[in-house]
């Protein structure tokens, strides 16, 4: 890998890689005849609106404009859960049609088809609003400023990227409205490059460490496997519609980017998953390091498994009243992504009833006891998943075990242990098992 002396050479270095490694259309900020007290890149974003939204007519496409143009006031973290909002699920407009009032949705990207959409890498975009701004690079998805990369010279000792993240926090000050369209923020350089989100502190930051998540660079990734990794036009389409995600923490309001890891592996365990329903019901383990987010990547999962398995109805279970309430806590942060607000099961009475309440979706936490009270079928239905947490505590296998004991008399008894696996596969004939 070549090194860059200057600042300018790196940056020249990022932008040859979105044009020529990732297809990217490159503009040069001044070129661009714009409003320089609009972030949009407000020509592309137009012209996009119409080409992925054919079917709704101008007053549609102009309430969506409107809506993203102008958001109520409120903190910056606000607008931004709002923006991602729309730029995950699409904005709700309604317009005339024939003197009639109408609804409909406008949609910012095309998830399903990476060629529909612009994909644009800018330098020396300028945006003035607090003060004068002109950010290293921005990457611009439908005409939307979604990323905001912070380069420093590799060859200045007294820069680094720490420096690139304090920049960061300089411009959500300087230029807030940026950010409002802000998916991710990146600093890099050359030697170190992570990746987080405008609430993420600077130990947040991560590395993507990985261009396919068949190898990993495990001491600092390479820019061009940080980049290349991150910034596939159809990964990143992907992890903006289903890994970025906010947690609703009393009055505060966290935006989580999924790590690599998190990412790769979920994405194997939802392809498992998906095996498992037309096989043999073993979705398979998860195997999570202490710290490495465990718990979000069950809820990243589980966001998952609402499309990929046409929403089906998602059992988690843990062995411990106190793991319930944590993981519970967790998914409830999380609700408004998971679309759905999980449930506590208070008895096997309780959890029965939930399932037969419904034919689909849902998610229902419980714990191991309520299986192992009965042998009688919870449920016949086959579109329930169970993902059971911290499996490593207890005995999830599916074979039964002879197991000998001692008693008070000091005789040996022959005991039949039964896997939970197994005792859950009998209460629902449940299509697939994932461990965590």
């Amino acid at each position: 890998m070549p090194g860059y002396n200057t600042e300018a050479d790196y940056e020249n270095a990022i932008i040859e890689l979105f044009r020529n490694d990732l297809g990217y259309e490159y503009v040069y900020g001044p070129d661009v005849e714009r409003d320089f007290k609009s972030p949009l890149y407000d020509s592309v974003l137009e012209e996009s609106l119409y080409r992925l939204n054919k079917g709704l007519p101008a007053d549609a496409i102009n309430d969506a404009l409107f809506k993203l143009r102008n958001f109520e006031n409120g903190e910056l973290v606000q607008k931004n859960a709002e923006f991602m909002e729309y730029l995950q699920s699409g904005i709700p407009v309604r317009y005339l049609e024939k003197s009639e009032e109408r609804s409909g949705i406008v949609y910012l990207a095309d998830y399903s088809h990476p060629e529909n959409n612009s994909f644009i890498v800018a330098n020396q975009w300028t945006f003035i609003e607090n003060s004068n701004k002109r950010p290293d690079v921005i990457l611009f998805l439908n005409g939307l400023p979604i990323v905001l990369v912070e380069l420093k010279s590799p060859s200045r000792e007294e820069t680094d990227a720490s420096e690139a993240y304090r920049q960061l926090r300089n411009y959500m000050q300087e230029i807030p409205s940026m950010f409002i369209y802000n998916a991710i923020c990146v600093m890099s350089d050359q030697s170190t490059s992570k990746a987080g989100t405008i609430t993420s502190g600077e130990d947040r930051f991560m590395e993507w460490k990985t261009k396919d998540g068949s190898y990993e660079n495990t001491q600092y990734a390479q820019f061009d496997t940080f980049f290349e990794g991150l910034f596939q036009k159809d990964r990143l389409l992907d992890i903006i519609k289903n890994f970025i995600c906010f947690s609703n923490e009393g009055i505060k309001s966290f935006k989580i980017l999924a790590g690599y890891h998190q990412y790769f592996a979920v994405r194997k365990a939802i392809e498992s998953t998906k095996h498992a329903t037309v096989t043999d019901g073993k979705g398979g383990v998860f195997w999570h390091t202490q710290g490495s987010g465990k718990s979000l990547s069950m809820v990243f999962y589980a966001h998952l498994l609402q499309d990929a398995l046409d929403s089906p109805t998602i059992v988690v279970l843990t062995d411990r009243n106190d793991l319930d309430d944590q993981l519970y806590g967790q998914f409830a942060k999380c609700k408004k992504f998971l679309r759905q607000e999980p449930i506590h099961a208070e008895s096997r009475e309780h959890l029965k009833s939930l399932l037969a309440g419904r034919q689909a979706n849902g998610i229902i936490f419980t714990t191991m006891q309520k299986f192992e009270e009965s042998h009688e079928p919870l449920s016949e239905r086959r579109n329930i998943v169970v993902m059971a947490d911290e499996a490593h505590r207890g005995q999830y296998g599916l074979a039964e075990k002879i197991k000998i004991t001692t008693n008070e008399d000091g005789e040996e008894v022959a005991k039949r242990v039964v896997g939970t696996a197994r005792i859950i596969r009998n209460s629902l004939k449940v299509p697939s098992i994932a461990l965590f």
